[in-house]
């Protein structure tokens, strides 16, 4: 069965982009490949079963913070149809 990659855009705080480039210097490889690792092996380590994806999405920093932040701008017309991407 033939492997189908799917690129994937993350954006990083600044704290987490420093942290990065820091263990790719370390171990001397491209940020960008270590990050696919790490998310690799998150992704492997994380539970599938839906019933946890809201404690999953509870631990993320401002997580809830930003979604009502997209209502909010989905409300007032400040966004963007998949289509003009």
């Amino acid at each position: 069965m033939p492997v189908t990659k799917r690129r994937l855009n993350v954006t990083l705080d600044v704290a987490y982009a420093a942290k990065l480039a820091k263990l790719a210097q370390r171990t001397h490889v491209n940020e960008g490949t270590l990050a696919r690792s790490l998310l690799s092996q998150a992704l492997d380590e994380a539970d599938p079963d839906p019933r946890h994806a809201a404690a999953l999405l509870d631990g993320l920093p401002g997580a809830f913070d930003r979604a009502q932040q997209g209502l909010e701008d989905a409300k007032a017309g400040r966004t963007i149809s998949l289509d003009d991407l």
